[in-house]
């Protein structure tokens, strides 16, 4: 079985690429904190390379950014290259199957808009309302 779940922040803006054929392919990294701290009383993190495909890929480039909150399920995947100097290199990343956006929908300043509270035309304060006795409740 090789499954993987993690959930982060993205630690760089997504890259969304397309393959020769037209296959929309999304890369961005994703920080997790580990759970205890080290030594100097740090919580230390791991980032993953997360690769998502087609509409998945698509949607990720155009609502995530550096620091959005995410969960990634998929599988991990190790391919391995010659470099320029003709040594073997290894890579690993996660192909995710789902991605998903946990944070709060980014805005063109970033933050979330606030709506302006009101109160409902003809509705009481709270301090307003009258006591209701129990024996009057239907049930």
């Amino acid at each position: 079985m090789n499954k993987v779940i993690i959930t982060g922040n993205l630690s760089r803006d997504p890259e969304l690429t397309t393959t020769n054929s037209g296959v929309a392919v999304c890369r961005f990294s994703v920080a997790v904190q580990r759970r205890f701290q080290n030594a100097d009383g740090e919580r230390e993190a791991d980032f993953f390379n997360v690769v998502v495909w087609r509409a998945a890929a698509e949607n990720c480039a155009k609502f995530l950014r550096k620091g959005s909150k995410c969960g990634v399920v998929g599988r991990l995947q190790t391919s391995s290259y010659e470099a320029q100097d003709g040594t073997k290199r290894y890579t690993t990343e996660i192909v995710a199957d789902e991605v998903e956006f946990l944070g709060t929908k980014p805005t063109d300043a970033g933050d979330m808009p606030s709506a302006p509270v009101s109160k409902p035309a003809g509705k009481k304060e709270t301090s307003e309302l009258e006591p209701i006795d129990d024996d009057s409740l239907p049930f």
